[in-house]
């Protein structure tokens, strides 16, 4: 067989399958040249587009106006440089203090929920002239320890372990 014939063979094979196309078409009622419809959109009437236009022109006005009645800010008068507020190290020094002592009653309070001892916070020394009228003061005498007493636990004796008979079988 030649390409020809094969050629003109499937041509013939389409004519036939679109005859037998066109025939079940007009059974069920419609053409076969007629391809089927899209379902088409939806559309706005004239109504509600102007609706929908007329909301939108008045939420722009509303924020048009709101842009208008805002004040221009005027051009600033040369007015002197305002001096930054600065804290004293004395002032420092009492807020480091405090927040310090914020933060070891936090500690304590985490330490005593989760039931081990806290530490102690060292307290800042105190000026030096009240550091020399405390030292000819009277010292506290640093309380007694109490001895440690130690037990020995009693090792068991050792028993040696009792010899098993081995059974006759």
């Amino acid at each position: 067989m030649s390409i020809d014939t094969l050629i003109i063979e499937i041509d013939a094979e389409i004519a036939r399958l679109q005859q037998a196309r066109t025939l079940l078409a007009s059974l069920q009622g419609r053409t076969a040249t007629v391809p089927l419809k899209k379902p088409a959109k939806r559309k706005l009437s004239t109504a509600a587009r102007r609706k929908i236009s007329a909301a939108q022109r008045k939420r722009w006005a509303k924020i048009k106006q709101i842009v208008k009645a805002a004040p221009v800010k005027a051009a600033k008068i040369a007015a002197p440089p305002t001096k930054k507020r600065r804290l004293s190290a004395a002032a420092r020094e009492r807020i480091a203090a405090a927040q310090k002592m914020r933060w070891a009653a936090i500690k304590a309070a985490k330490e005593a929920a989760k039931g081990t001892p806290a530490k102690k916070v060292a307290k800042k020394a105190p000026p030096k002239k009240a550091a020399a009228a405390k030292k000819a003061g009277v010292k506290k005498a640093a309380p007694k320890k109490a001895p440690a007493v130690t037990a020995k636990k009693a090792a068991p004796d050792k028993a040696t372990p009792a010899p098993t008979e081995a059974a006759p079988s």
